[in-house]
């Protein structure tokens, strides 16, 4: 059994969101994302791949598809195969993201070990 505590994956940085991996696995990826004040994931989408976005601390701005909302610790976001996202932390305190990722999407060439 593989286990991982959150603390120990957790990773900020000053100039952009932090995507840290928690499990990879052929069938999914979870990750947690870490964002201080101001910072962003751009609007993308994953074509083949569905996307859960738990909140696990802060409050973060939704944008999926063309509805926007703000979501608090302990509220989780669905977004289906095919629609475009993104989040924004607007507040003023760190935010932090469980992330599920399924099937993974494929890595950028940039981003492949």
């Amino acid at each position: 059994m593989k286990t991982v505590e959150f603390k120990s994956v957790l990773r900020y940085s000053p100039d952009k969101m932090q995507k840290n991996i928690v499990f990879a696995t052929d069938r999914l990826t979870t990750d947690l994302y870490c964002f201080e004040p101001g910072q962003a994931q751009r609007p993308h989408k994953h074509v083949e791949s569905d996307k859960i976005y738990v909140v696990l601390e802060g409050t973060g701005r939704f944008t999926i598809g063309r509805t926007t909302r703000e979501f608090k610790a302990g509220t989780s976001v669905l977004v289906p195969a095919g629609e475009e996202h993104g989040v924004i932390n607007m507040a003023e305190e760190r935010l932090v993201l469980f992330v599920v990722t399924a099937p993974p999407a494929p890595l950028k060439p940039e981003n492949k070990i």
